[in-house]
């Protein structure tokens, strides 16, 4: 485990996902952070912080590693939603949709308690009807967890 992706202070998942070591820690921490505030941001319709969560984690890890690459899929999907609902450009949004299912290839289903499966295939749906992102959320542990103030000061906090 890299130093720079410790943090003591992120809780266990429910459940036993991709990232969860069998000593009980997490294999890299502030992917999980990220990973938390991102779906939970996502979930409430904050589309751009949610971005910003995942982009930032998404740093710490080199070019074709599995975080990286799930951490680059995941801001494309936050960027995509961005597109479609902000600006209703549901062609910018195709093109970013496309290219997170590129680097979401190889990633476990249940990578640090996002139902990357489920992702998956809402994505692809929204390809020929953009309409199934409506009221869509992302699972995580089990649940559609929504931002609280906490997470709204996490993305405040990466500027």
């Amino acid at each position: 485990m890299d130093e720079h992706t410790r943090d003591p202070t992120v809780a266990p998942p429910d459940g036993d996902p991709a990232g969860w070591r069998a000593d009980g820690q997490w294999e890299h921490a502030t992917l999980r952070r990220a990973v938390v505030h991102g779906v939970r941001l996502y979930n409430a319709g904050e589309f751009h912080d949610s971005h910003d969560c995942f982009e930032d984690e998404w740093y710490n890890y080199g070019r074709g590693s599995t975080e990286s690459k799930f951490l680059h899929g995941m801001v494309q999907v936050a960027a995509g939603a961005y597109k479609h609902f902000d600006f209703e450009d549901d062609d910018g949004m195709r093109s970013l949709f496309r290219t997170s299912l590129q680097y979401f290839r190889g990633v476990p289903n249940d990578y640090y308690g996002v139902d990357l499966l489920d992702v998956r295939t809402t994505v692809t749906n929204a390809l020929q009807d953009p309409s199934v992102l409506d009221g869509w959320q992302i699972r995580l542990d089990g649940g559609y967890p929504v931002a609280d103030e906490t997470d709204v000061a996490f993305a405040e906090d990466l500027d």
